[in-house]
């Protein structure tokens, strides 16, 4: 009896032991952050980032209590050869959604995928710290509306009194010249205010043109002030119109390190920028259904954003619950920020590519787009950053250096290069007129 006990005794132990080491080796380890980016740039293209929602592929919520590590590892890296194995259950997969192969990943490290399927075991929202920069020029639409139209009644009103002005010497003029004549002036009803100056200063000559002086400095003061204004007139440093389809830079290039030229894809090699398709969008939002971010923007909600989405959806005609397109198709009419005259010629790429070094370097800047349209990665609605007008090129034309590292520059002023002068873009033609208007 005791020997039959002590023999199952040692039977139990050696299945326990081999249990405990079976989960041991199935036992998933991984780093829930570095999962979460691997999952973005290689999944959500057939998953759901939420893990729960099925999509083109399964939800993959509780996939590592389902399948074991090792038919994981073996199904992402070559799931055709799964199948071709006879695997019964790669074959069900296969079977089930409509015989879609899904992506093999041959150069995933096996420590890259046990970081997804730990990600996929523990999901985690990945948190960004947000820095409480002071955002500049946050005046919304109405107020810049507001000061406008605050512009326009003080130039009418310099109009206006521009106009008494030139009338009121006129009349004083006439007066001087009864006074040296040694007539009595008449007044009409209309010069009540001239006539009570008339009265205060008597019939002294050397008074009346001391007022004269006055006033036509005082006139030359109010041309001068009318003249900056105009020169402000189409200035529109601030501009940031309300969009069809609400967009915050702010979450897309900043928090979410989206570079520039994946959207404005022209900048590097063309004369515009370029405004991005709604097709751009859905590369990434045919994915991503719902904002699930922790940075929300101060009066907006979870919910306006989300309807932002369903607008990119409703625009190109996508269905997310059936995923499929429609032919009704709405193109989004978005509002121009930046739009340099017909009569001006401006190249992206002159200024991207020959003169990135020295833009970055003259306006201490790391991005060269922020050196014209300040740091867009921290705006949530974009605006004119700059006053764009002429005197704001040319005086950034006289001060950039030429990058002496460019092929261009070294042929034709090699000599200068090695005699290690300074060379701006104003000494080599950046200021004449032919250079922007031909």
């Amino acid at each position: 009896m005791k020997k039959s006990l002590f023999s199952i005794f040692i039977v139990i132990n050696i299945l326990f032991s081999c249990i405990k080491a079976k989960e041991d080796v199935q036992k998933i380890e991984g780093n829930a952050e570095k999962g979460i980016d691997l999952f973005k740039k290689n999944c959500t293209a057939c998953h759901s980032l939420d893990l729960e929602k099925k999509m083109i592929g399964p939800a993959l919520y509780g996939i590592t209590k389902k399948r074991n590590r090792e038919w994981l590892h073996r199904w992402i890296k070559d799931n055709k050869s799964l199948r071709k194995s006879g695997d019964k259950d790669a074959i069900s997969i296969y079977q089930e959604f409509g015989n879609i192969e899904m992506n093999s990943f041959p150069k995933l490290s096996e420590k890259q995928i046990d970081d997804i399927l730990f990600f996929i075991e523990n999901p985690i929202t990945k948190k960004k710290e947000i820095t409480n920069d002071i955002e500049k020029n946050e005046n919304t639409e109405n107020e810049i509306l507001e000061k406008k139209f605050l512009i326009k009644l003080i130039f009418l009103c310099f109009s206006i009194l521009s106009l008494i002005i030139l009338w009121i010497l006129y009349r004083i003029y006439i007066l001087t010249r009864l006074l040296n004549e040694g007539e009595e002036p008449i007044f009409t009803k209309t010069d009540f205010f001239l006539k009570k100056i008339y009265n205060r200063l008597g019939n002294s000559s050397v008074k009346w043109k001391s007022l004269s002086c006055f006033l036509g400095l005082f006139l030359f003061f109010c041309i001068y002030q009318t003249w900056l204004f105009s020169m402000k007139i189409d200035v529109n440093k601030g501009y940031k119109p309300e969009q069809p389809i609400y967009f915050s830079h702010k979450i897309h290039s900043g928090i979410n390190e989206i570079d520039c030229e994946y959207c404005h894809s022209s900048a590097k090699n063309g004369k515009t920028s370029g405004i991005p398709s709604i097709n751009v969008c859905m590369n990434c939002h045919i994915t991503i259904e719902k904002y699930n971010g922790d940075y929300i923007e101060k009066g907006k909600s979870r919910e306006e954003y989300n309807r932002e989405i369903q607008k990119i959806y409703h625009s190109i005609g996508f269905d997310p619950s059936n995923r499929e397109y429609s032919r009704k198709i709405y193109p989004v009419k978005w509002i121009r920020i930046h739009n340099m005259p017909d009569f001006v010629y401006f190249d992206h790429s002159q200024h991207i590519i020959s003169g990135e070094k020295s833009i970055k370097k003259l306006k201490k800047v790391n991005l060269v787009c922020n050196a014209c349209h300040g740091e867009v990665q921290k705006m949530d609605q974009t605006e004119m950053y700059n006053d764009f007008t002429m005197e704001w090129c040319i005086s950034c034309h006289r001060q950039a250096e030429i990058d002496k590292e460019n092929k261009y520059y070294k042929k034709y002023f090699s000599k200068k290069i090695k005699e290690n002068k300074k060379i701006t873009i104003g000494m080599i033609g950046g200021i004449e007129c032919a250079k922007c208007h031909y």
